[in-house]
């Protein structure tokens, strides 16, 4: 069984090889349990199905799912083959979906049934392109489409044992491309090497310290590399077993981890802020949670969230072209993303000229690995890779700031930032308070140009959303800010959505709000 590619890259000799590693969780509840065994046998039967398709070294292949066993059969599959999984996102439709296709010049796409119709609008703009198969899921209830191959029925027929003549295991050869967020226009695609899987099996140990009676879970798309290098990897390396949602339910989140007995999961700072506004329960401190791994907590709310539902955040920073750092629980200030890890990574602070800043002062987060070469490689983009790395140093495009003590603080994305009248407004304090409104599931505060026209000036927009079936109370909210907050932070707008748009790590998507806004609108209010 150690002859699969990816165990060798996560160094995983399953003593068990019939004890369940993951659960899978549909939409429904219903179970898909994968062992050791199964995780070996289906990824050797995808490897077969892809190489039917024409898929071999150095190729390209989509992989158009949610979270599903078939998602990482093929994204293993790829390692054997020494081929390229291209993990898109699920949300992706239009122009969108198919400039990811093509743009990574893909030779086959492995896909679940309910994304047939998004991926059906683009096929025409991709010939040439092989469905390789789809898997189909009872609980989405999409009628089989005898047009394309059926996976499930392709895996039974195909055998366990592994494909003939296979290229074998390259550590420096790519292993997946992973898109950018396309927050301000065409995502990129990162190239990622084989070897960054053993730097995420490295992280269950170093950087996360799961224990061995650890259950960990996610509902994160494993398209992006949090669920994937938080989760997917580390239970691998780690051998604990990892419960994995089709899609992320914050009503349901705590129910799973009492059922599971769940004790880490990870999410990120958006989702966190969901979570938190989710109606007050008399049980929410009882779960056998004990760790929440979280990528930009607002500080808001962070010490409250710990103490309602009786959990320790392990706060980290980090991004898919490189850049790692965090704060375990209890060391460093509430607030602040910690350190690197002072033996792998160098990370500071520098303003426009490269200048390194000094304590306070707000610049760009820039790192450098401190053994080998700081390499982004953007498919097809190769100024724009040297760019990302010029001087030696990875540009993170994120504002930030260190304390006296050496801690780093996320202040905004270059280029961002909300000031209002000369002060800097800090949004996650305002979304903090909107959200405490029982009428408000979701919201997220973002600026447009001040109607006074001064260069840099924001006015504020509080984007809310109602929970399923209800309404927003606008005037309970409109009431809330104006007592709560100070004048200054109070948001000039509020857009009334139904719900908000976000990228597959969940991040708000603020410039489909702000190309949606209008003073106008019938779902804008003035406040």
């Amino acid at each position: 069984m150690n002859d699969l590619a990816i165990f060798q890259c996560v160094g995983a000799a399953p003593a068990d090889p019939e004890k369940t590693l993951f659960i899978f969780l549909g939409d429904d509840g219903t179970e898909e349990r994968v062992t050791w065994r199964a995780l070996y046998e289906n990824v050797n039967k995808t490897a077969r199905v892809l190489r039917a398709a024409g898929v071999g070294k150095g190729d390209t292949f989509a992989i158009l799912m949610k979270n599903h066993p078939e998602f990482l059969y093929a994204l293993f599959a790829a390692l054997s083959l020494g081929a390229v999984a291209v993990p898109i996102d699920p949300r992706s439709r239009g122009r969108k979906l198919g400039f990811q296709i093509k743009n990574t010049r893909c030779r086959a796409v492995l896909m679940a049934d309910d994304l047939m119709a998004a991926f059906r609008e683009v096929e025409k703009d991709v010939p040439g392109l092989r469905v390789a198969g789809v898997t189909y899921k009872p609980w989405h209830g999409v009628p089989v489409d005898p047009s394309y191959p059926d996976l499930s029925a392709a895996l039974a027929a195909e055998s366990p044992a592994p494909p003939p003549d296979l290229p074998g295991l390259d550590f420096s050869a790519p292993a997946q491309i992973i898109h950018t967020s396309g927050t301000t226009g065409d995502p990129k695609g990162v190239v990622l090497k084989a070897d960054r899987f053993m730097a995420y099996a490295f992280m269950a140990s170093f950087v996360w310290s799961y224990r061995p009676d650890d259950v960990l879970y996610t509902g994160l798309s494993m398209t992006h590399g949090n669920a994937q290098s938080v989760n997917i990897i580390p239970a691998m390396a780690k051998n604990i077993p990892a419960v994995i949602s089709e899609r992320f339910t914050k009503s349901r989140l705590w129910d799973i981890c009492r059922k599971y007995g769940v004790t880490a999961f990870s999410l990120l700072g958006g989702m966190m802020s969901g979570i938190y506004n989710e109606p007050p329960r008399p049980d929410d401190a009882d779960n056998p949670v004990r760790l929440v791994i979280s990528a930009g907590t607002p500080r808001a709310i962070w010490e409250d969230f710990e103490k309602r539902f009786n959990v320790k955040i392990h706060e980290w920073y980090g991004a898919v072209e490189g850049g790692l750092a965090h704060k375990p629980p209890g060391t460093g200030p509430v607030g602040s993303f910690g350190k690197p890890p002072s033996e792998m990574i160098e990370m500071k602070i520098v303003d426009e000229n490269d200048r390194e800043l000094g304590p306070g002062e707000k610049g760009e987060l820039v790192s450098r690995m401190k053994s080998g070469a700081t390499e982004v490689a953007y498919y097809g983009k190769e100024k724009e890779s040297a760019e990302k790395t010029r001087g030696g140093w990875l540009r993170s495009g994120d504002i930030c700031h260190t304390d006296p003590d050496g801690f780093f603080y996320f202040d905004f994305r270059k280029g961002g930032g909300l000031r209002r009248h000369g002060d800097f407004i800090q949004p996650d304090y305002v979304e903090k308070i909107i959200g405490e409104d029982e009428s408000v599931s979701e919201v997220v505060v973002y600026g447009i140009p001040s109607k006074g026209g001064a260069p840099g000036e924001s006015d504020l927009v509080a984007a809310v959303a109602p929970f399923p079936g209800r309404t927003v109370d606008v005037e309970s909210v409109k009431r809330r800010c104006r007592e709560k907050l100070e004048r200054n932070s109070v948001p000039s707008y509020l857009q009334i959505v139904s719900e908000i748009p976000k990228t597959v790590s969940e991040k708000p998507l603020e410039r489909l709000l702000r190309d949606a806004f209008s003073e106008t609108a019938e779902n804008v209010v003035s406040l």
